[in-house]
This record gives structure tokens, sequence and C-alpha cells, in this order.
């Protein structure tokens, strides 16, 4: 169990950090946009499971190790980023299934799986990620008491307000994703999408 004095303190550092615009946050803001809160879900699914990995990964230590290997963490920068990038590209071209149809109502929504493996994958890839867990966790961890318990407990906490700051994001998409409807504006909103989209590929990787 966590101390009252640790909590006191780990809460508000990252719900300041989670609410802070960011990668997750910005692509829960797209898909508010362009799937509906409902299905942006999905895609909250796969970014906490990531979340949660990268953040156990980091307080186990191995993400020192993924740190050594300039290489590998290049390369996991680059294929986030290009993936988000088509993703971007294809919505400003008005294609693709994360692109909303001229009627607004109607055409195929993204995959569950689909969703959930772009929320998986922004979450695994993002470098700022796993060095914000290695350097926020182990101040909290007290080496006298069981690590695995507290590990499990600041990261109970983390994914709970992680999702509530993607819910405060993705509720923010819909709105102008109705704005802008009304005003009849589908391509603007696409274009806007796939300009952030293709935003959080650069910062993934050139970061």
């Amino acid at each position: 169990m966590l101390s009252w004095a640790t909590l006191s303190v780990f809460v508000p550092t990252f719900l300041f950090v989670s609410l802070t615009p960011g990668m997750c946050m910005t692509l829960a803001m797209v898909l508010g946009m362009t799937q509906g809160i409902k299905r942006t879900l999905w895609m909250m699914l796969g970014e906490l499971v990531g979340v949660g990995l990268v953040a156990a990964a980091a307080g186990a230590g191995v993400a020192a190790l993924m740190l050594k290997q300039p290489a590998l963490f290049t390369l996991f920068k680059w294929v986030g980023g290009a993936y988000l990038g088509y993703l971007g590209v294809m919505m400003w071209r008005s294609r693709g299934r994360m692109a909303i149809p001229s009627q607004i109502e109607t055409g195929p929504p993204a995959g569950r799986l689909q969703l959930a493996s772009q929320g998986f994958v922004t979450a695994i890839a993002n470098p700022k990620g796993w060095a914000f867990f290695m350097a926020l966790l182990p101040p909290f961890l007290d080496s006298s008491r069981g690590l695995v318990q507290q590990l499990a407990g600041l990261i109970a906490v983390i994914l709970t307000i992680e999702f509530a700051s993607l819910l405060v994001y993705a509720t923010g998409g819909k709105t102008l994703r109705r704005t802008l409807g009304k005003s009849g504006n589908v391509r603007l909103m696409n274009r806007i999408a796939g300009t952030l989209m293709i935003g959080v590929g650069l910062w993934l990787a050139l970061g």
C-alpha cells in the first residue's frame, strides 16, 4: 500500500504532467473529432495498456537498458512517427478510415483493434514517456518495502489519472467536431486533425 504522504505528492505531480498536451492527449483529441468518444475508448484501452507496460518496465530498470541501445531507441521513434505521419496524410487527403466522410453521420468507423493498436503504439513508442517514468518513479519507491506492491499502486494511480485526462481531451475533440460540422467544414476538420497527427508523428520521430 502507498502512504498518504507519497500520494499527496505523486497525485498532483502526475496530474499536472498528464494534462499537459502531448502525443497521447493530442491523439485522443484527434480521435474524439473523427471517431467520437465511444470509439476513442478503444484507443484509450490500448494506450493505457502501453502506459502501464512502460511504467512497469521503467520501474524495473528495463528502460535504462533500452536507453543504452541508441539504434533500437531511434528505430522505435521513427517507426512510430512514420505510422502516425501516414495516418495524418491520409486524413489531410480525406481518405482512410480515420478521416471524416463528407457525410459526417455515415461512413465506416475505424476498427476497434486498429484504434487499440494505435493507442498502444503511441504509448510505447514515445521516448519522452520512457524517460519521464525513469525519472518520476524511483523517488517514490521505498527500498525498505516491497517493490512490486509499491509499483502496482503507483501504476494504478497513473492509469486512473491518464484515463481521466484522455477523456478530457477526447471530449474537447468531439465538441470541436460538432462546431465545425454545423458549418459544413468537413474537409477543414480533416485537415486540422491530419495536421495534428502529422505534428505528433514528427514530434515522435525528431523529439
